[in-house]
Order: structure tokens, then C-alpha cells, then sequence
């Protein structure tokens, strides 16, 4: 069995500075050039450097090897782990000093999870332990350890078992973990503890959180500041869930004219949020747009006229005749809470202009009451625009897929987000590095509708080159936004992603093309070597439907991690479920089987986007997605299997005690993600210069011979 290796630094300063996802993926790579070299010296870092994009692209090597050249005149010179870190840091500073500062993202899920200063905000962990308390506080296996006292730091602690992060992305987005999956024992084994993380971390990229450099160990260990920003990015998406047309379609009343009800389907949660609270403050009479949830607010006044308009009953006149802002805002507090919104922040955190906690309190107030009206007319032309569902559901699956490759855009809406195709060239350069030619490709905000086209034109040439299917499909169709197209070539690159993550994992044995036919035939042969008899002819079998073919080849690339008690056979009749008897239907049973399928492969590493409904209904592109990420992860268990320990170097790094025999996946540097590395470091596959093992990762294939 693989083992679970933390990395450890003798400067806890320089320690504090990385996450272990970040550790492992700059010691994976710096023991690769250690073996192929003997030695890793001062010249062998320029481009290591640039490989790692330690600058951010600000110098290139030949600039680096200078910079290295002053602290060091020695290029011979060998160095250890330490000293690398260190390098890396000193040309990230310089990078920053070069740009003049670090971009900052707009939107709210795309919320820095990992920085050099790990500071948290206490009004912030405060209002986030309020809302735990509140949602979290009747669940029968956290009410024991509920409520947390928000003076503490209780909350990281109780998080180090990852149960409760699991049920809070379940109040975000009800279904979305099968609770069966998660382990929820008093005390738990490293295993175990390991593997509820995993879950966690997977399933908060499948609701849309950005979960870049976070490793497991980092919630093993509760890093306050990684787990804050976690935290507040599954309440945003909890509180922000009704700030779409499908779920509230009278928001169409924003918008004037019909032409403009697409551009407000494709805006963020936030910017709806804005527009909505602009929308009343303008009937309110207060003539100021509010453009952020920061500085716009910090007076009160957009609080007291919007509060006035939506429930006029509970005003009161000293709100805006208060000239001190404190006062004002708890005043504005105090009329919300005669609203029956929850008091999660205090007035000087509105004072001090804190975006989250704003956003949080304006996002309650839409909920508790919207104040939009009812046009019969308008909400059925709303509706109308709406997408099928399965449209809807494949534009989910790729808009997250994209989300989960920490891209530098994040993507709100898919139909609308790739129509200037800067989104797509992002995307291919992920996925095909050096496939795009930036020089030729026109950055957002594009005002001259060519340059758009430009920017698709060479989208379809890239793709040609990948030898995708894109017969009379030009760069146009993604400008008007042609959802079909866009979907198809979407399918096509997820595809071939998948296939090449699949295809590398092998470059040290044979290195042939994979293909769909190669997936069928390991699937059927994994199952068949465990002696059971599902088979399936392709992966639009409808025998999929009851899920027992997943479960089976999820047991045999990892007999544990299936308990068949919880499973059923896809029939009708009486299913017994932990002492519980249920009379269920054949849809029940099926639905039962696909959302602990789903959860399971989240559990042991798969990180995958697919719904219980694809299962279901043997929707055959999330079929093979699925298929291929238990390949996948089974292949990369073989790879790590067929690896040495790295060993400690000047005594800078350890193993962790409490290993685990369930690699820790979290899609960030370990490659069990199809979504591919998603570090911002921009780290390539670590896979593809580690040590590996041929006769493992041959054996573990060829297995189908």
C-alpha cells in the first residue's frame, strides 16, 4: 500500500510559508532533479525556476541564473530542500516587486486560500461559527461537539476530522455528499481521518469552491487560514444559491429589455447581488450605485435606504438621521433582525468595510425578502430561457472541470464566459501547454467584436491540431454563442485531457494512445480478477443504471472502500440500511446506489463532476469520466506503490507519523484529479518526473491482457 508522506521543514518560518500540497509538489520536484543529476546545484535552478514559474513569468532564465548569480557566484555549488525554498520565495518576492502587486481576483469563490501572510480575520471566524452553530447545531452526530465557542479556536480543531466540513457542504448544496460515505466514528484512524478530507476536498470542487494548495494534511492540522477560506467559500455558495434566474426567476425584473435578460444569466452571484441591491436603492431614491460590498457600504446609508424600501414597517427614522456611522449600523442591525435575518456580524465590521461578512449580510437580506414582484409575463419569458437539463447538467460538469484546473478566469457561466474565447485559450494552455500563441490573443475587456473572433479562430485551430472533430465549426459559432458546438468541443477537450493524464501515467512502459476501448477492457478485466461477473459492452450498457458495476470495480481497485451492507440491487422490494428498513422503488434504489457510487470515488481520490442523474440514466460522456478517473487513480496508486520514499535530506524533511494508506488526493499536486494539476504554483504532473516504476504501472494495465 502507498503511505501518505508530509514534508517537513527545519525553519518552522520557512515551513509556515508552504502548504503541504505546495511541500510535495516542490520536493517531488526537486528530488527529480536530484536523480537525474546526482546532485541538485545553484546552475540546475534557472530552469527549474522557470519550469515552476516561480516568477510568474517576470524573468526568464537566463534573468533568473543573474538574480542566483549575486546570492551565490557558484553555479557548481550543491544545494538541500532549504535552500531551494528559500530561492523560490526570494523570486516570487522579486516577481511581485516587478508587477507592482499581486492581482487580486473579483470573484467571491476565486477568494485567496493560501497567502505568504496567514492572517484571519477573528469577525470573520466569529460569523462563521454563528452560522455552523445555526445550521450544524441539530445534526445527530455534531450536536455533541456543538456549539463551538467563537472565542476559541475550538472550530479548527473540531474541523481536523473532516466531518464537519462534509455536512457543511451538504447544508451549501443538499445532496451533494452521500453521508453513508463519510466516516463518522468517535475516534478515527489516520485512514479514515484521510479519507473524510479527501471526500471534503473533492466535493468542494464539484459545488464550485477553488481549492488550490489545499492538501489534506493542511485540514489534518486545521490551518486556521486555509480552513477559514474553505469555510467561507461553501457559506457564500450556501447563501448565493438562489441568485440565479431557475431558482428566482422574478430577478428578471431587473433587467429592461428582454435582449439583456442572457447578459444577466451569465453574470456572478455577486454582481446579481449588486445589481439587485442597485435596483432598489434607485426606487429608494439613493442616487450613489453601490459597486463593491467594501468601501460603498461603510457609511450605513445603502443599508438604511434599502432596508427602508424592502420592509418599511420595521423603519425607523433615526437611521439616516444618525451622523455617527457605528451608530447608524447598528441601528440598520437592529431593523434587520426585526426582519428575521440572523445577526452574523457586528456594526463595526460593517464600519471597517469587510467585503465577506458584507456580502454575507446582503445575501441574507435577499433571501429573508427579495421585494421583486410577480410579472406573469416576464417570469415566463425568464423560464423560457432556461436551458434543458441535460444541457444545463454538462454545462455544470465543464464549468466546475474548468473551475478545478486553477485557471487564472473563473468561469460563471459557461455559454456566456467562452464568446471572446480567452476562457478556451486558458483552458487549451492548461491542458496542452504551449499550444496557444499568446502574442496573437486579445485579453478581456475586448471592445472590437474581431478581436473576439480572433481569439476563437485560434481556439479551432488548436483544436484541429488536437484532432478534434470540428468539421465547419468556426470561431464565430463560439462568438454567437452556439451551445452545441460549444458543448461538443468542451466534451472533446475534456476527453482528451482525461486520455493524456492516462496516457502519461504509462510514458515509462509503452506509452500508447489510450483510448475509450483500452477503459472498457481495464474496467471489466479489474472486476474480473476480483472473481466477480458484471461485464458491460460499452458505456451506454443500461445495466450501469443500477450502479453494482461501479461499486464492484470501486471494491476491487480498493477492497475497503465499499461497505456492501449500504448497497442495493438496483430492484425493487425492501432494502435494509444500518437497522433501518426502507420500501423503495427500482429509481429509489438506483438513486441510492449512484450518490453513494459518486461519494465513494470522492472518498478514495477521484475528483469527478458528474450527478447522480448521469448514473441514472447512463448518460455515456459522465459514464466514461467516471470510468476514467478509477483508472486513473488505480494507475497512479501503482505508480506510487512502485516508488522509494523520498528520503530525508540534511534531516529537512520527514515523514508524518500518523501515515496513511490511502494516498492523499486532493487535486492539487498528486495527479489523481482528470481535472489535471491544479496548483498555482504551475507545477506540471508530478507523475511525469518522479520515479516510476514500469513493471507496477505495466502489470496494473496490462492486466486486460
Amino acid at each position: 500500500m502507498s503511505s501518505y508522506m508530509g514534508v517537513h521543514v527545519s525553519d518552522q518560518w520557512l515551513q509556515s510559508q508552504f502548504t503541504q500540497a505546495e511541500l510535495r509538489s516542490l520536493m517531488s520536484k526537486f528530488i527529480a532533479v536530484k536523480n537525474q543529476n546526482g546532485k541538485v546545484t545553484v546552475g540546475d535552478m534557472p530552469p527549474l525556476m522557470v519550469k515552476l514559474n516561480a516568477s510568474n513569468s517576470m524573468f526568464n532564465e537566463e534573468e533568473i541564473t543573474g538574480i542566483l548569480n549575486e546570492a551565490d557566484a557558484d553555479l557548481s555549488n550543491e544545494i538541500d530542500f532549504e535552500a531551494f525554498l528559500k530561492a523560490y520565495l526570494n523570486l516570487q518576492g522579486l516577481a511581485s516587486a516587478k508587477s507592482g502587486a499581486s492581482k487580486q481576483s473579483s470573484s467571491f469563490l476565486k477568494a485567496t486560500t493560501t497567502t505568504l501572510l496567514h492572517t484571519i480575520s477573528e469577525s470573520e471566524k466569529a460569523s462563521y461559527v454563528a452560522h455552523i452553530n445555526s445550521y450544524l447545531g441539530d445534526d445527530p452526530f455534531l450536536k455533541q461537539f456543538l456549539p463551538v465557542d467563537q472565542a476559541t479556536n475550538d472550530l479548527f480543531n473540531l474541523a481536523k476530522d473532516g466531518v464537519l466540513l462534509c455536512k457543511l457542504i451538504n447544508v451549501a448544496v443538499p445532496g451533494t455528499i452521500d453521508e453513508r460515505a463519510i466516516n463518522t466514528k468517535r475516534v478515527l484512524n489516520p485512514w479514515e481521518r484521510n479519507e473524510n478530507h479527501t471526500l471534503c476536498l473533492n466535493s468542494a470542487k464539484a459545488i464550485g469552491c477553488t481549492v488550490v494548495n489545499i492538501g489534506t494534511q493542511d485540514l489534518v492540522e486545521g490551518r486556521p487560514h486555509l480552513l477559514l477560506g474553505l469555510i467561507s467559500q461553501i457559506i457564500k455558495i450556501q447563501l448565493l444559491a438562489d441568485l440565479s434566474l431557475k431558482k428566482t426567476p422574478q430577478l428578471v425584473e431587473l433587467v429592461d429589455a428582454n435582449n439583456d435578460v442572457e447578459e444577466l444569466m451569465g453574470l456572478a452571484p455577486e454582481k446579481i447581488l449588486l445589481k439587485w441591491m442597485n435596483f432598489h436603492l434607485k426606487k429608494a431614491g439613493y442616487e450613489k450605485p453601490v459597486s463593491n460590498f467594501s468601501s460603498d457600504l461603510k457609511d450605513g446609508k445603502a443599508y438604511a435606504y434599502l432596508l427602508n424600501v424592502l420592509a418599511p414597517e420595521h423603519c425607523s427614522p433615526s437611521t439616516l438621521d444618525s451622523k455617527d456611522p457605528t451608530e447608524r449600523a447598528k441601528l440598520v442591525l437592529d431593523h434587520a433582525e426585526r426582519m428575521d435575518c440572523k445577526r452574523y456580524l457586528k456594526p463595526e465590521d460593517i464600519v471597517e468595510g469587510s467585503p465577506n461578512l458584507n456580502l454575507a449580510f446582503v445575501a441574507q437580506i435577499f433571501h429573508q425578502r427579495n421585494g421583486l414582484t410577480t410579472d406573469s409575463k416576464k417570469i415566463s419569458f425568464a423560464e423560457m430561457m432556461t436551458d434543458d437539463v441535460q444541457t444545463s447538467r454538462e454545462e455544470r460538469c465543464f464549468r466546475l472541470w474548468i473551475n478545478s484546473l486553477g485557471i487564472v478566469t473563473y468561469v460563471n457561466n459557461v455559454f456566456e464566459d467562452v464568446r471572446n474565447g480567452w476562457l478556451l485559450l486558458e483552458v487549451l494552455d492548461k491542458v496542452s501547454p504551449g499550444s496557444v500563441n499568446w502574442k496573437q490573443a486579445s485579453k478581456p475587456p475586448i471592445k472590437m467584436p474581431f478581436r473576439k473572433v480572433e481569439n476563437c479562430n485560434q481556439v479551432i485551430r488548436i483544436g484541429r491540431q488536437m484532432k478534434f472533430s470540428l468539421v465547419n465549426v468556426a470561431g464565430n459559432d463560439f462568438v454567437q454563442g452556439n451551445k452545441k458546438l460549444i458543448l461538443a468541443f468542451l466534451w472533446q477537450l475534456m476527453r482528451y485531457n482525461m486520455l493524456q493524464l492516462l496516457k502519461n501515467l504509462r510514458s515509462h512502459s509503452q506509452g500508447k494512445e489510450i483510448t475509450d476501448a483500452d477503459i472498457l477492457k481495464w474496467a471489466n478485466n479489474k472486476i474480473k480478477h476480483t472473481g466477480r461477473t458484471s461485464k458491460i459492452m460499452n458505456f451506454k450498457d443500461q445495466s450501469l443504471s443500477s450502479g453494482i458495476f461501479f461499486l464492484e470495480l470501486l471494491s476491487a481497485v480498493e477492497p475497503r472502500v465499499v461497505n456492501w451492507n449500504l448497497v442495493t440491487k438496483g430492484e425493487s422490494g425492501v432494502v435494509v440500511l444500518t437497522l433501518f428498513i426502507f420500501f423503495v422503488n427500482v429509481d429509489e434504489e438506483k438513486r441510492l446506489n449512484a450518490t453513494y457510487i459518486i461519494s465513494v470515488a470522492r472518498k478514495l481520490g477521484c475528483s469527478i463532476f458528474l450527478l447522480p442523474e448521469d448514473i441514472m440514466e447512463v448518460n455515456q460522456k459522465m459514464i466514461l469520466t467516471l470510468a476514467a478517473s478509477i483508472m486513473y487513480w488505480s494507475l497512479q496508486k501503482a505508480v506510487e506503490d512502485g516508488e522509494s520514499s523520498p528520503s530525508p535530506s540534511n534531516g529537512t524533511c520527514t515523514a508524518t507519523p500518523d501515515a496513511s494508506p490511502a494516498p492523499s488526493v486532493s487535486g492539487e499536486d498528486e495527479i489523481s484529479s482528470l481535472g489535471g494539476e491544479v496548483s498555482n504554483l504551475n507545477i506540471d504532473d508530478a507523475a511525469s518526473d518522479t520515479t516510476v516504476s514500469s513493471q507496477l504501472v505495466n502489470e496494473e494495465f496490462n492486466a486486460v491482457e
